[in-house]
């Protein structure tokens, strides 16, 4: 089995930490979390540090039956089980999937996609791309986090395997073209649209929601 070489960097757990990230960011961290043990030994750390912190500080004073009384304010469904990770998708993932196999909308030249989430925060979305294919070229307008499911990519910044995540920003331009194996399934968050280089993908962009 391949390690993870490109892990979540440190601003990224911070802002997840503090849940000031866009859902889809939330999302890609999560699942990168809980196959990567050095990422979450590091988020880990952070939470006992933050634990600590909160153990020295000054307690207010409660009635002795607050408890009681905010928890008998509270009309509280009963909550269904949370989603189990199944084959190449992480809990995190199948929580967006309903429970469910994605259903994959094709893209052109075998790609395929199912958007997850998208608002103006940005986008969540699966990506299915055969053994030797590419993606158009792109750059970004925003940020854009792609975790590997399951089989590779390569791109200008390296290769990219199963719990490997690439980071791309405004600087960034690529074409992950998908390795051989299995295909690669990735899972890719954005907060602005990308920046296509070839007319025929801008033409797409809008009604791919890419």
């Amino acid at each position: 089995m391949t390690s993870i070489r490109h892990h979540i960097s440190d601003d990224m757990l911070d802002a997840y930490r503090d849940g000031s990230v866009p859902h889809g960011f939330g999302v890609v961290i999560a699942a990168h979390l809980s196959l990567c043990d050095q990422c979450r030994a590091r988020q880990e750390a952070q939470d006992m540090v933050g634990g600590a912190f909160l153990q020295r500080a000054e307690g207010a004073s409660l009635r002795p039956d607050a408890r009681e009384r905010m928890m008998a304010a509270l009309d509280l469904p009963q909550p269904s089980p949370p989603p189990r990770a199944s084959g190449v998708f992480p809990a995190a993932v199948m929580r967006e999937l309903g429970g469910r196999p994605p259903r994959w909308r094709m893209l052109g030249g075998g790609i395929r996609q199912q958007i997850l989430s998208a608002d103006s925060d940005g986008s969540l979305r699966l990506l299915y791309i055969p053994p030797g294919k590419a993606v158009p070229e792109h750059g970004h307008h925003g940020r854009e986090l792609t975790l590997v499911l399951q089989g590779s990519f390569s791109d200008s910044a390296g290769s990219f395997h199963r719990g490997d995540v690439e980071t791309a920003n405004a600087e960034v331009d690529h074409q992950p073209l998908a390795g051989d194996g299995p295909p690669c399934i990735c899972l890719a968050a954005t907060d602005a649209p990308l920046r296509f280089h070839a007319l025929v993908p801008r033409l797409l962009q809008p009604i791919f929601r890419i």
